[in-house]
């Protein structure tokens, strides 16, 4: 009988993401409805689905799973869950109602199952939502998270593609978390080092939501597997651009370390590959470079708002956002220029 969750699983929790852009060409191909109703479908990459109800009440609705990022049923539960509530206040809302999805191998022993389970179960409480059933199957390697609907007013929305020029980018999370699994799948992460990034993980961006809704917010995503600049790049689209200071950004310690002994994941290298034409990274070292397309496994939010409101916001996130820090700005797409620099 296999005895850990790591048994035959070659990657965890956001790192085992498909390819942007291999999705990107089967979307394409799928048949579209139309609605009025249907205010956010899958057109911007946004994180969660927006369905109109009424002029003041709509559905946000998301599902996320992943294998696991730690040998430990309770963490799993709570980090996945975490990560899959983690859209809905990307969008704006609070979720109401959480569904279980359970891959779960038949040589495991069923008891770390019923850890996941309370992890997750955990975590949808304390997000204020309800645990109200799941589907479950067997598969040869685990995998777990959720399906979560949410309610948010139509006019507080929030999109992750309408930054504008002059904004200044909040991150709330401390980047590094891929790096920091890695080396610990492969035995060589420090204690104090994967403990924080767990911290960060099983934190939920509720509060940090909250805080938004007290300023005038342009755009938000949160950051999971395509890294920063992944989730950046379509933040800003093809009419805006954005120019980040490497030296402003939260890194959970030993990020750079684990970076320069290339614990990299198979995710990060991808994403490399697809933003190779689109990031000027020439005043970045290689590791510095690992740092930015990262996956993140349930990360922050990635806020961009006008410049004279981003010192008042960091103010309200630094409460429960103590790594929180002004990361950058959203200009104009120059004529043949890059999407993202980072200086």
């Amino acid at each position: 009988m296999a005895k850990s969750l790591f048994d035959g699983c070659p990657t965890g929790g956001c790192g085992a993401k498909l390819d942007p852009a291999l999705l990107a060409q089967f979307l394409a191909r799928l048949p579209r409805r139309f609605s009025d109703q249907l205010l956010v479908s899958y057109d911007h990459s946004d994180d969660a689905a927006v369905f109109s109800l009424s002029p003041d009440l709509a559905v946000v609705s998301t599902v996320d799973f992943f294998p696991p990022m730690v040998d430990d049923g309770r963490l799993f539960g709570q980090i996945a869950a975490t990560n899959a509530l983690s859209d809905i206040y990307a969008m704006g809302g609070q979720p109401i109602l959480a569904l279980n999805l359970v891959c779960f191998p038949q040589n495991l022993d069923p008891e770390i199952l019923a850890e996941i389970l309370l992890g997750g179960a955990e975590t949808i409480a304390k997000a204020g939502a309800f645990l109200a059933g799941g589907h479950s199957i067997y598969d040869p390697l685990p995998k777990y998270g959720l399906a979560v609907t949410g309610l948010v007013n139509p006019k507080e929305t929030r999109y992750n593609h309408t930054v504008k020029v002059g904004d200044a980018l909040i991150l709330t999370k401390p980047l590094g978390v891929g790096l920091i699994l890695a080396a610990h799948r492969a035995g060589e992460s420090q204690k104090t080092d994967l403990a924080a990034a767990i911290t960060s993980m099983t934190r939920l961006n509720a509060a940090a939501a909250m805080a938004l809704k007290q300023k005038p917010i342009s755009a938000v995503t949160d950051v999971t597997g395509f890294g920063l600049l992944g989730h950046l790049a379509e933040m800003v689209g093809t009419d805006y651009s954005a120019d980040l200071n490497f030296d402003s950004l939260p890194l959970l310690p030993g990020a750079l370390n684990y970076a320069a002994e290339f614990f990299i994941s198979g995710l990060a290298q991808r994403n490399r590959l697809n933003l190779a034409s689109k990031v000027d990274l020439t005043a970045l070292t290689p590791i510095q470079e690992e740092i930015l397309f990262d996956p993140q496994t349930s990360g922050g939010l990635l806020i961009s708002l006008p410049a004279a409101a981003a010192n008042g916001l960091l103010l309200l996130l630094k409460p429960t956002e103590p790594e929180a820090a002004i990361i950058g700005t959203i200009t104009a797409r120059e004529p043949g220029g890059a999407a993202i620099t980072v200086l």
